[in-house]
């Protein structure tokens, strides 16, 4: 199949690139049931805002994928959630209630990078423990082509929805990814309001007022700008 114009990158096929992958999704590349290309990235540049914004790959083209850990009864359930970089998983609701546990958050980075054998920042569905569900929002399996992670910092997948989709253990659920939440307004400063010296005035500076009287008049004009005004 023809390499996807996806951004500024080069994109080639992952199985001629195996060295740019993580371990457990080299391994896993061969049954993968459809086709997969690789590009390599700085790893500085790993998080989903920085690429996008470095290699003109929009949001919308891009999934992120997170680990949740699910607890009951004194038991926690590792999993994976897949949902357009656009949107957050729902993961107090749609993935708890999915889950049958009681509570859900996202596992801890140490656990999520030991129990996944791949990179934090570059974790991705390819790969996963057979025992962990993969929640794929259906915006993602809808998707023509999506770029995910690489199971490294170092470089991107992209591949179809359809076969994120059908990956082993994958779930396809709506209204996983939920819409980001708008970012509150910049607050409205009130301008200083300067007070002015008693001295700075017309009088101040030695002008006369219009309406001074003649008995004054004298007093006016002897007297020192800096003594200011009465």
């Amino acid at each position: 199949m023809t390499a996807p114009a996806l951004g500024s990158l080069r994109w080639l096929p992952a199985a001629e690139r195996t060295d740019l992958l993580g371990p457990p999704v080299a391994a896993a590349l061969a049954a993968l049931p459809g086709p997969a290309w690789v590009a390599e990235i700085d790893d500085d540049l790993a998080d989903t805002a920085a690429f996008s914004d470095a290699y003109g790959v929009p949001l919308e083209a891009s999934a992120n994928c997170v680990v949740v850990a699910g607890r009951r009864a004194g038991e926690t359930t590792l999993a994976a959630c897949l949902v357009l970089a656009t949107t957050r998983a729902d993961v107090n609701g749609r993935v708890r209630r999915h889950l049958g546990v009681r509570k859900a958050s996202f596992a801890p980075q140490d656990v999520a990078v030991s129990e996944s054998g791949m990179a934090y920042g570059g974790i991705t569905p390819v790969g996963l423990p057979a025992s962990w569900p993969v929640l794929v929002d259906a915006a993602v399996a809808a998707a023509e082509l999506v770029v995910i992670g690489s199971g490294t910092r170092g470089s991107k997948l992209a591949v179809p929805g359809a076969l994120l989709a059908a990956l082993p253990g994958a779930e396809v659920l709506e209204d996983l990814g939920q819409p980001l939440p708008a970012e509150p307004p910049a607050p409205v400063t009130a301008p200083v309001r300067r007070e002015r010296a008693a001295d700075d005035s017309d009088v101040g500076w030695g002008e006369r007022p219009s309406d001074v009287s003649d008995d004054d008049r004298r007093y006016l004009e002897d007297r020192p700008p800096h003594w200011g005004s009465d």
